[in-house]
């Protein structure tokens, strides 16, 4: 008897620990999904507008001019991008220069994506780059070091039939006042003033984006489906989701893997309760028979071992859940557990509490628990008859 209320505090004890774990590993997800998509929310617009077809477009059309000046409208910035030699103490590099109007410094916390220097674009009447870390470490760019600008060379639109190769190109110099990290994705940017990169790429009106950024309060998926309409299938207009897919996919993937290694481990703990069950069963198996001589039903029998069984998957998740709640909101208010990196965005690891991942993790556990309780509550009955027949 005590072996089997030992082995069933342990399977107790098990479905505790899953559920905690569960709660905790979804939370501090959740909480590094929070950081990863601000500091992609400050980069990034709400909406960009493209052309389908080609790279570039004129923007001075009689919508985007009343666009821009839409109430709603926080910031319109004009974008003009292209791929471009990048050159530094003689070293090469192929990257993607980014010009930028001066709406795009309305966007947040810039700063916060920067690992040297500032996000500073103009600097009385000087203009200055912000790079990505990968042309940084590519190149091995000094931000201190103004005496050594970066060159830049793109092909010359008008050169024809030039008698020099340096005619075929156009190349200017710039120092750089930043070096920021955000992704593969954008960490071989350059990003320059507009005026700057139309000057060197010869494109004094088209631009290849229109990115924008809405007041708060501000649907952006009704703005995304009035501006779609108005502007035709000439142009997409793609919502942060849409312009960064693969890093939402990333995350979805991730969250459901962690999710399911989490939830193999709960089965484990949960299918012991199968094994304290069948013991519980062959120990009363004539008090069973004598039940069910008194009158009791297999629907009775069985529902007093289901019971039993849910019974201790249930405490187990309310207990576990709780302990998972208590210590992401230490986590949340001390930050005790810390990320062991000086160089690290954050100091602790993250947290955000959702509600659905406690719903979650009370349905699954419940879903578990009431296979595991049936299996066991099936066996309650299992040679019921031979039972009855030996007393």
């Amino acid at each position: 008897m005590h072996a089997i209320n030992i082995i069933s505090g342990i399977s107790m004890v098990g479905v505790l620990i899953g559920s905690a774990a569960l709660i905790i590993i979804l939370s501090v997800f959740n909480g590094f999904e929070e950081v990863i998509l601000s500091l992609y929310s400050n980069f990034t617009p709400e909406l960009k507008i493209e052309p389908r077809l080609g790279k570039t477009f004129n923007p001075n059309t009689v919508y985007f001019n009343s666009l821009k000046k839409d109430p709603k409208v926080f910031s319109f910035a004009s974008v003009l991008q292209e791929k471009v030699l990048i050159k530094y103490g003689g070293k090469p590099f192929i990257g993607t220069i980014k010009g930028v109007s001066d709406d795009f410094m309305k966007k947040g916390d810039l700063d916060s994506i920067i690992q040297t220097g500032s996000f500073t674009l103009k600097h009385e009447g000087h203009d200055f780059a912000v790079i990505g870390s990968q042309v940084q470490a590519s190149l091995s760019i000094s931000v201190r070091d103004q005496l050594t600008p970066i060159e830049i060379y793109s092909p010359n639109r008008n050169a024809g039939n030039s008698t020099t190769e340096l005619d075929e190109f156009n190349v200017r110099s710039i120092n750089p006042s930043g070096v920021f990290a955000l992704g593969q994705e954008f960490d071989d940017l350059m990003i320059t003033s507009l005026d700057f990169a139309r000057d060197l790429l010869n494109q004094p009106v088209n631009v290849s984006s229109l990115e924008l950024r809405f007041k708060k309060g501000t649907n952006i998926q009704a703005m995304q489906v009035a501006i779609q309409n108005k502007i035709g299938g000439d142009f997409t207009v793609k919502n942060r989701s849409q312009q960064n897919a693969e890093l939402y996919k990333t995350l979805n993937y991730e969250r459901w893997f962690i999710f399911m290694m989490l939830v193999f481990v709960l089965i484990i703990a949960i299918f012991n309760i199968i094994g304290s069950l069948t013991m519980l069963v062959m120990d009363k198996r004539k008090d069973i028979a004598i039940l069910t001589s008194l009158g009791a039903n297999k629907q009775l029998i069985q529902g007093i071992f289901f019971f039993e069984g849910m019974m201790i998957s249930i405490i187990g998740c309310i207990a576990g859940v709780f302990l998972g709640l208590v210590f992401c909101i230490l986590q949340q208010h001390y930050g005790f557990v810390k990320m062991g990196s000086a160089n690290s965005l954050i100091d602790a690891y993250p947290i955000a509490l959702l509600a659905r991942d406690f719903v979650l993790v009370f349905l699954t556990v419940g879903a578990i628990a009431v296979i595991a309780s049936g299996i066991s509550a099936r066996l309650s009955i299992k040679g019921l008859s031979d039972i009855k027949q030996d007393l």
